[in-house]
Formats: C-alpha cells, structure tokens, sequence
C-alpha cells in the first residue's frame, strides 16, 4: 500500500464509473442552474424595471450564499454524510424553484433576490461536497482531466440553459430588449411586462417538481461515501499534526483568493454578456451566454487533449491568464458596431452575427476553461486532514461572482458597458500570479 485512499484502492477502476455518472449529472445539473442567471438578468432587467446595477444584485444574491452558507454547509456534510447532503442540497434548490412562482407573479424584486440566495445555498452544499469528491475517487495525478470532464458537463448544461431559458420562458418574446422594451407605449409596455413575468411560474415548477425526483433517486443511488477518516489519519502519520489551521497553508488561501478572481471574470463573461448586448439593442441577448459557454466547451476539449501530455498544468494556468488579459482589452477598445470577429470565427457556419465587443466577450469564456480545473489540485496538495475544510475555503471563494460583477455593474451605470470591463485586468493579474508563484508557497 502506498497510502493513497481513493476509492480506486478498495475496487477496481471500472467501479469508480457510476459514482462519475452520478456526480457528472449533479456538475450538469450545478451548469444548468447556475448559467440561467445569464438570461435571468436582461429577463428581469426588463420584468422589474432595474438599472445595470439592480440587475447585477440577481448574480450578487446567488453567489454570496456561497460564502455566507460554505462552513455551515461543511458542518451539515460532516453530520450527514455526502450523498445525503448532496440530495439535502437538491431539496434546498426545489424551495428556491418555488419561490419563484410568487416573485414571478407579482414582480417583486426581493423576493427574486430571496430565491436567488436558497437556490445558492442548495448549489453550495452540493458543491462542496462534489468537488473534492471528483479529487478523490481516484489517483491525485490524474484529478484536473476528471475535473475538466465534469467541467464538460457543467458548461454544456451552460450553453443549454440560456438557450432552454430563452424558448421556453420568453418564447414570442425572444426578441426583445431593453432598448425595444423602452420605446413601447406605456399601456403596450405594461401588458408586455406582465405576459413576461408569468411566463417565468410554470417552467419553475416543472424543475421543482424534476429535482424532488432528483433527490429521492441520489438517496437511492449506490453512491459511496470517500474514506475522510482513514485520510486524516494518513495526513496525522505524514506529518500534518502540527498544522492547526488551513490558514497555515498558503498555496490553499492564495487558491480561494485566485477561485474569488476568477468566478468574477466567469460570471462578468457569462452573465453582462446578455445584460450588455440588450442594452446595445442586440436581439435575443438573453441567449447570448451560451456563446460565453460553447467557447469554455472548447477549452476543456483542448485542455483534456494537450494535458498533460503536451502541455503542463501550470503552462496552461499562465496562458489563460495571459489571453485573459489580452480579450479584456480588445472588449475595451473592439467597436460595438462593427462584426468583423464573429463574421470570421463562425459567420461561414450560418451561426448569428455578434458585434465585435461582445464576440470578445464571448471568447473570454474560452480564456477562463482551464482555470478552475487547474487551481483545485493546486490548492488543495499536501492537505491531508485539513481537505474537508480546504474545499469549504475553496468554495467560498466562489462569491468572487457575487462582488466582483456588482463593481462591474457599478462602473456602467457611472460610465457605460464598455469601459466597466478594465475590471478584468487585474483578475486576470492575480491569476497569472498564482499561475507562476503563488501556488507554489508553502509557507508564509
């Protein structure tokens, strides 16, 4: 034995494949929900009358429950075990889904924000417990291309999501934009509003009543419970008694601190990318996020291929930074009237046309693929007993989406859409920091 407690020492390989199934559907499911937002936010921009900045809070309200609720989850994992607390946290998301249906009919913003921050807390435990569990059920070396993997899943539900979104709850609407919206009539406009908001009610309640079967067939599932303490054990005879904190690792802190950056540059791609092209009068902008995650899909196709055969981990981290910051400033300075970008990238596919800031915006996605698959392992090496709690870290770090988009959307209410994305450049800093030293501290 050589210590290494996956779950691939207790069977064999070809028994880890039902818990990747199961918790493939759960990073589908974690897309899904979470990628919505990108429609949500232009759809009730229109539906409750906000500004850039009232609208950004929808994204605000989701992502701070992960850092309000990641301990607290931690502690409710610990009690429960994973796979309960996973079909805990898919119950936690059928009382968000619900909550919708009265938000939806009588317009009220706050109780919007309400749902949003339940069904945040249902996606934290649920995360929390599926990330390291893809890190562990199987060998160390081999976590990143099982992380991109799920990655997969996770995005495709992303590019669905929107699209799913667009037809099912705007339908006739799909058109429409805040400028359109605007120009109505106020009696025409008020009708119009009101046919919006109630096309929201069903299609929640469906997905209420989908994830309560969810729940009961994950309690049912063979899902097996990861040895946490044979490895503490095996993390307290390797010499990790005389840590005391997780804050004494700081590969671990700079990593949470990396994740805050980098799911704000995620969530400012995937979800101002509809809230921007409305407001430049692009039609179906609610459905634009699923450029943001076909580009990331290519990514993780990319990354699987070349690593870490042909390229390494850390390479891959710097070049992402690298063409992050690259993107952020032709978003910047690109002419929204021009189509130039995706006339040559995808026109000769008969795909829609974009305008040049918003291709770029898209192609961030492509830039941010690699990022989260390549900090976890990073992040959480050398942990031993201290995992549990290093992934809770790790996970907080996820309200990087609920700050960082907030100041995006304070910038273009003072300016306008364009400039508010310099807030990219020094995200993308920090991560190419980490890329080349940060993650290699081990002490302060």
């Amino acid at each position: 034995m050589n210590g290494d407690l996956s779950i691939e020492q207790k069977a064999p390989p070809l028994s880890n494949f039902v818990p990747l199934a199961i918790i493939g559907a759960l990073f589908f499911i974690f897309g899904f929900v979470t990628w919505q937002n990108g429609a949500l936010i232009p759809y009730l921009k229109m539906v409750c009358q906000l500004s850039d900045t009232q609208a950004i809070m929808v994204a605000f309200a989701f992502y701070v429950a992960y850092t309000v609720m990641a301990l607290p989850m931690a502690a409710v994992l610990e009690r429960t075990g994973f796979k309960n607390g996973m079909a805990l946290g898919l119950l936690i998301l059928v009382g968000g889904f619900l909550l919708y249906m009265p938000a939806a009919y009588y317009q009220q913003f706050s109780v919007f924000l309400i749902a949003q921050f339940v069904i945040g807390t249902g996606l934290t435990i649920l995360q929390t417990a599926a990330n390291p569990y893809v890190v562990k059920i199987g060998p160390e070396k081999s976590a990143a291309v099982r992380i991109m993997f799920m990655g997969l899943m996770n995005k495709g539900a992303g590019v669905i999501a929107p699209l799913a979104f667009t037809a099912i709850v705007l339908g006739d609407f799909a058109s429409l934009s805040s400028a359109s919206l605007a120009a109505m009539p106020a009696l025409e406009q008020s009708e119009t509003i009101t046919a919006l908001s109630h096309g929201l009610i069903y299609p929640y309640l469906g997905m209420a009543v989908v994830f309560s079967i969810l729940a009961w067939l994950l309690k049912m599932s063979p899902l097996p419970e990861l040895p946490l303490e044979q490895e503490s054990q095996q993390a307290q005879n390797s010499g990790q008694a005389d840590k005391t904190s997780i804050l004494q690792f700081p590969a671990l802190v700079l990593g949470a601190m990396t994740l805050f950056v980098y799911v704000g540059a995620e969530v400012i791609a995937g979800d101002t990318i509809g809230l921007f092209a409305s407001n430049l009068g692009v039609a179906n902008a609610s459905s634009l996020t699923s450029y943001t995650m076909a580009f990331m899909l290519i990514g993780y196709g990319l990354g699987i291929a070349l690593i870490p055969r042909w390229v390494s981990q850390g390479l891959a981290l710097v070049a992402s930074a690298v063409l992050g910051l690259v993107l952020s400033l032709l978003v910047v300075f690109s002419d929204p009237t021009s189509q130039i970008v995706s006339s040559t990238l995808w026109g000769w596919a008969g795909v829609p046309l974009l305008p040049d800031t918003i291709a770029f915006i898209a192609l961030l996605g492509f830039a941010n693929a690699l990022v989260w698959p390549a900090v976890w392992p990073l992040a959480l090496a050398g942990l031993g007993k201290f995992t549990a709690r290093g992934s809770a870290l790790l996970i907080m770090g996820i309200c990087g989406g609920a700050i960082v988009p907030l100041i995006y959307g304070l910038l273009s209410d003072a300016t306008n859409g364009q400039d508010a994305y310099w807030v990219m450049l020094p995200l993308y800093t920090f991560i190419l920091y980490y890329a080349l030293l940060g993650h290699k501290k081990r002490d302060w």
